[in-house]
């Protein structure tokens, strides 16, 4: 094992970045996450050079492939209570966002050669859902699967989210999902191989108001029904859970030990690798421009590298949805709203649950590496796929975080980013067919909850597509639903 250390701060030598090359991490920001280089302190101010060298030196990509990651503010470690000084004005719509171009992925980093000219099912998103569906696709026995994602692994939702997996939803739907796909996380390591770090701290839901109090108490009701052990708790109670916990302007909380956490990058490519194995193409840096329809089916999928001729064609884009079915002459209801999230530097162990105050929005958790991990909901988000990272966020995020946990005022930011929820009108997700062009098959609309409703919501319907067998969840949550008015809604949602 090589000691040329590259990266000081998170311990990364050149082996660990050949590592990585030799799975299939070639560019700049896929090697960040396959080794953690430029997440510690200095974000990459002192290694980045030094992995784009070695990168090029290896020829493990072309020379003007070779970019550097995108750089996240603050400039520098910032403590949390000079950023909660900041200014805000809340009667204000939040504007801009630095980096702006965080969407552009050099046409350098497109792979050569065409995709392959025919398959039976393309899935368009090498997110957490596409990549679910593709890996039980393939478990069924259908391996003729070509996954199609526009960046890196990880560059969309399903690498930018706080890894928060929970039970304690508002619809019978969502908790037997949310109760499935933690089975499925507890097995994972089991099944393929690699560590996902599922931590089952549990959540703790703070309530302020009391309509938002009895939201709590009416779903652990449900939760108990179908044997999630949720239970109320006294703000004393809660301050037992998390000590050093104020519960200022809170009135009641639920807990459930259950839930927990989860690194959602090894999680994603977990599934990646688990595809490649079975035969199924994940092809990135290739891009969806149209399709070619005719008599009420997709016939082709075209893409800056070819057509795909197919039979079924699975839109799993997440925020990007809309815009992908708007190629296929398809208007989808979602939205997508700019969700911002940020990391501290690391500490002891000292926070057990991930904890949230619904009324605001607000969610921190500690991770595996001791960093305080959250993001907080801004109620005059505009909708609109914007990821840049604003001041007015990170002050707001830190005054609410200081409210309930006084003694983090010194803890310094070290990197903030932003991801889009993709938000439906009854914040639940559109599954199934499309009214017009059936083999056009919709998954997304999750609202920022697709992450943890991913594996139980691909099992079932890699089962719906394999068997043809009726599933209730493919007709409750379809596409016509919002023409017909049959909605149910969602309320536990997080901003």
């Amino acid at each position: 094992m090589s000691k040329s250390m590259i990266c000081s701060c998170e311990d990364v030598t050149a082996d660990d970045v050949r590592h990585a090359v030799s799975r299939g991490y070639c560019d700049v920001e896929s090697v960040k996450r396959y080794t953690g280089f430029g997440t510690g302190i200095c974000q990459g101010k002192s290694c980045l050079s030094a992995v784009a060298a070695l990168l090029e030196k290896e020829k493990a990509l072309k020379a003007d492939a070779v970019v550097p990651f995108t750089p996240r503010p603050p400039l520098f470690p910032t403590e949390l209570s000079l950023l909660a000084s900041a200014p805000v004005d809340e009667s204000l719509p939040p504007i801009g966002g630095v980096p702006q171009e965080v969407d552009a992925f050099p046409k350098a980093l497109r792979p050569e050669g065409p995709v392959p000219a025919k398959a039976k099912v393309v899935i368009i998103g090498g997110g957490i859902m596409g990549l679910a569906l593709a890996y039980n696709l393939a478990r069924a026995g259908e391996t003729d699967v070509v996954v199609l994602e526009r960046g890196y692994l990880c560059a969309g939702a399903s690498g930018r989210n706080g890894g928060g997996v929970r039970m304690q939803w508002g619809t019978p739907a969502l908790v037997e999902l949310a109760k499935r796909s933690i089975d499925v996380m507890k097995g994972f390591a089991r099944e393929l191989g690699i560590n996902v770090w599922l931590r089952q701290g549990g959540y703790l839901f703070l309530a302020r108001k009391p309509e938002v109090a009895k939201r709590l108490e009416r779903n652990v009701a449900l939760h108990n029904r179908f044997g999630v052990p949720t239970r109320l708790v006294t703000p004393d109670a809660a301050r037992d859970i998390v000590p050093g916990l104020t519960m200022k302007g809170c009135v009641a909380a639920s807990f459930n030990p259950e839930d927990g956490v989860i690194f959602p990058w090894p999680f994603l490519w977990g599934y990646a690798q688990g595809c490649r194995k079975k035969g199924v193409r994940v092809e990135t840096y290739t891009e969806v421009t149209g399709f070619e329809v005719s008599g009420g089916q997709v016939r082709k999928v075209k893409t800056d590298r070819g057509d795909i001729a197919c039979d079924t064609v699975v839109l799993a884009s997440g925020a990007w949805s809309p815009q992908v079915a708007k190629l296929a002459g398809v208007e989808l209801p979602n939205e997508p709203h700019r969700h911002e999230i940020l990391s501290t530097e690391p500490l002891k162990p000292f926070l057990g649950p991930l904890v949230s105050v619904l009324d605001s929005g607000l969610y921190f958790s500690q991770s595996m590496r001791g960093e305080i991990v959250g993001g907080m909901g801004d109620p005059k988000e505009p909708a609109g796929l914007n990821m840049g990272s604003t001041l007015r966020f990170v002050s707001r995020f830190a005054h609410a975080l200081m409210e309930q946990l006084p003694h983090v005022g010194h803890v310094k930011v070290l990197r903030q980013w932003a991801g889009c929820y993709d938000v439906t009108p009854d914040n639940n997700p559109i599954l199934g067919r499309t009214p017009g062009l059936d083999n056009l098959l919709q998954m997304s609309g999750f609202v920022g909850h697709g992450f943890m409703m991913a594996p139980a919501v691909a099992e079932r319907m890699a089962a719906w597509m394999a068997t043809g067998e009726s599933d209730e969840l493919f007709t409750r949550f379809n596409l016509r639903r919002f023409a017909e008015g049959s909605l149910e809604r969602e309320d536990m949602i997080i901003g």
